[in-house]
């Protein structure tokens, strides 16, 4: 009877095992075509080259194709691959450092554009496949579930400081090759981008959602996006009960660090605050108070409802220009 049961169980967890593997190898084939790997150059004034190398996927069928900023940072040609051997040559459309997206654009690609999703509907535990294309492999596939979402994290990047926001966390493996590269859902859907800026090996990616679409466009449309900044560090946080009795909602950001010197630092906002309202509307995590930091923000007061050692304060911050390289 016990050796019943542990073929029994051996089965299920072969049929399991199988499973997985068949949704994996199912969106790595969907999603594959669509992704291509990138090499960005520019000649600086010293004379030496600027090369940039990673993943990007076509998004639209006349040849634009979203990457990572740091991908692309000072440099303007390049060319891209894509896993069937079709080649485009790329100039650069835009690039937003702040939410580390680029678009770059080939013409009369070969290849149909990739399914855009939306990451609001991902959950922690959802599986999800990253898929990349790093120069000189035909295509890196890696599979995992989603650790944490609306992470913000702090970056260097050439020297200064800056924060990518409401990022997802996964525990699918990334090299820096795969930089720009497609995270999809198991509908074959890019719910994200990945991004290895953080360092090898950490599963980050940006996510697909209504903020940065509107980034996309913007950079579509105008080839840089105009972006208010405060320079904060924050997570989403579960207010306890006498804090939702005291401000009527379940979810706030918690202040992991704020930048020296930045607008969150002069309004006085400090580690460990929770905010509440920004401009009036709940904020429970880095996308709802990336909604509020666009153009028509920037040098604008905004209010701000603050939980500090169980006391509500009220603040105002007036966010400044996100610069190419903010300190």
């Amino acid at each position: 009877m016990e050796r019943a049961r542990e073929e029994a169980s051996d089965r299920y967890d072969d049929e399991a095992l199988d499973s997985y593997s068949r949704t994996v190898m199912r969106v790595a084939a969907a999603v594959t075509p669509h992704v291509a790997a990138i090499e960005m150059s520019a000649t600086r004034r010293n004379g030496r080259m600027r090369v940039g190398a990673g993943s990007a996927v076509l998004f639209t069928e006349d040849g634009y194709l979203v990457t990572n900023s740091h991908v692309v940072a000072g440099t303007r040609n390049g060319h891209a691959v894509f896993a069937d051997g079709s080649r485009l040559e790329l100039e650069l459309v835009g690039a937003d450092p702040l939410s580390d997206l680029a678009v770059v654009h080939g013409r009369r690609p070969k290849v149909r554009p990739a399914e855009l999703g939306d990451a609001e509907s991902l959950r922690v535990g959802q599986l999800v496949i990253a898929v990349g294309n790093p120069v000189g492999l035909a295509g890196s596939v890696t599979a995992g579930v989603v650790s944490g979402l609306g992470r913000a994290i702090p970056v260097w990047a050439d020297g200064n400081r800056r924060v990518i926001e409401d990022v997802i966390q996964t525990d699918a493996a990334l090299n820096p090759g795969n930089s720009g590269g497609a995270l999809a859902d198991t509908h074959s859907r890019i719910v994200g981008i990945n991004t290895a800026v953080a360092g090898a090996g950490l599963g980050l990616a940006i996510p697909i959602n209504s903020t940065t679409r509107r980034i996309i466009s913007a950079l579509l449309s105008d080839g840089r996006v105009r972006r208010a900044y405060l320079g904060l560090v924050s997570t989403p946080v579960r207010l306890t009960p006498s804090a939702v009795i005291r401000s009527g909602q379940r979810d706030g950001l918690r202040i992991v660090e704020v930048l020296p010197g930045s607008p969150a630092d002069r309004a006085g906002l400090a580690a460990g605050d929770i905010v509440l309202t920004a401009g009036g509307r709940a904020v429970s995590n880095a996308e709802s108070l990336q909604r509020l930091l666009f153009s028509d923000a920037i040098g604008q007061p905004l209010d701000l409802a603050v939980l500090r050692d169980g006391a509500e304060l009220r603040l105002v911050a007036v966010p400044d220009e996100m610069t190419s390289n903010p300190r």
